[in-house]
């Protein structure tokens, strides 16, 4: 029933795609293919993998992600946390990997953080043919996944210059991490008991589940991260993301969470909810404004915007490039603004919007917020300082 379940999933998404021709999204890339370590038979759950699903030729920012799907360490639920998720990443230019990791009861800790590790090694490695940047890797889980991710962005293997598999040259650090209503501790109340138990057993060593408590591995080496879940959830607290959240915040590690009040635990993409929903646009746009679905050199801007022959009075102002390159905001008033280089335009050809939002004056505005026409407005943003003063007429 797995393997029905990854396959037929698969299948569709392999005639709807363009596909690398090396790489096929009709059967499981092997992990390791003389055997993972610690293997204890030759079963199909002794044999993690990556089903592949690649962004489309047209569409492919060159950003990759591998996806660990939840279900407390004891099974993969891989249709709404693993094959629906690779198709949207896939919607926004990002190819995925979703793995399949290694299970309780057969399989405990150390075996499931082996696998991620060997996944992001895996894509990092062949990224060339997978028409990849191998600077841009992420992971991403949900609930015990999240967990796995976790584990995976706070763990490291170190590339082995030496080595004879190619594989184990480069790192299994990932770019970034995506972490949705995981669990996160293994030591706090707060923690999934049932994930625990399949993971580290009956009883875990004190020692151990600090190591893999995730909101006590956080270091400046962690990659950025990206969290949303739900205050109603009840089988993994919000507290796991707060704490891991805080943590980040603790060690300067560039992190946004988003909590939603209501919803509960489980809702993958959540497409029933009209407001959980927009969780994975939130991702999308913190993807985009991070730099990690382009390759991006941005510069400082400053200017002046007059309309109709006065300082814009209070405003907001916009540079937009390629979809995929992130997008430079500022607010502008008596006509001014300024953005600095750190969060400044990407270079070349950007458009330009700017937003009219009246006055700070005591005083009812006369009209609401609105956007100027900018139309026809196309700047070249070059390296070092820009100076753009715009003139225009409403």
């Amino acid at each position: 029933m797995f393997a029905r379940c990854w396959m037929g999933g698969l299948m569709v998404c392999a005639i709807a795609m363009t596909t690398v021709p090396v790489w096929s999204a009709e059967e499981l890339q092997s992990l390791w293919p003389n055997g993972a370590p610690g293997k204890v038979g030759d079963e199909p759950g002794d044999k993690p993998g990556l089903w592949v699903y690649p962004a489309a030729k047209d569409n492919n920012s060159g950003t990759a992600v591998v996806v660990c799907p939840g279900g407390g360490y004891g099974i993969h639920a891989v249709d709404h946390e693993g094959t629906q998720v690779a198709r949207w990443l896939n919607s926004i230019g990002v190819s995925a990997y979703v793995l399949k990791y290694r299970l309780a009861p057969r399989y405990k800790h150390p075996a499931p953080l082996q696998d991620v590790q060997r996944a992001i090694q895996h894509v990092r490695a062949h990224a060339e043919q997978l028409g990849v940047n191998p600077k841009r890797i992420g992971v991403m889980g949900f609930s015990a996944g999240g967990h796995l991710a976790s584990t995976c962005a706070t763990h490291f293997v170190e590339a082995k210059a030496d080595a004879t598999d190619p594989v184990e040259k480069v790192s299994s650090r990932p770019d970034f991490a995506v972490l949705c209503y995981a669990v996160i501790s293994m030591t706090e109340p707060f923690g999934h008991s049932g994930s625990k138990r399949n993971l580290l057993g009956e009883n875990a060593d004190p020692e151990l589940a600090k190591f893999l408590s995730s909101e006590l591995q956080v270091t400046p080496q962690t990659p950025p991260t990206f969290l949303f879940h739900t205050g109603e959830d009840t089988g993994v607290p919000v507290e796991n993301s707060l704490a891991f959240y805080a943590a980040c915040r603790k060690h300067k590690v560039p992190a946004e969470l988003h909590v939603y009040q209501f919803g509960p635990h489980g809702v993958g993409l959540a497409p029933g909810d009209p407001a959980l929903f927009t969780w994975k646009d939130r991702l999308h746009d913190w993807l985009r404004n991070s730099s990690l679905l382009a390759d991006v050199k941005r510069s400082a801007v400053k200017g002046m915007i007059v309309v109709n022959g006065n300082p814009l009075k209070w405003g907001q102002v916009r540079f937009a490039s390629t979809p995929f390159q992130p997008v430079a905001f500022a607010m502008v008033r008596n006509g001014a603004y300024n953005i600095d280089a750190a969060h400044g335009p990407s270079l070349g050809t950007n458009t330009v919007e700017v937003i009219d939002m009246g006055d700070v004056a005591p005083a009812p505005t006369v009209v609401d917020s609105v956007e100027l026409n900018t139309r026809g407005i196309v700047l070249n943003v070059t390296d070092g300082a820009n100076v753009f003063d715009l003139d225009i007429k409403k």
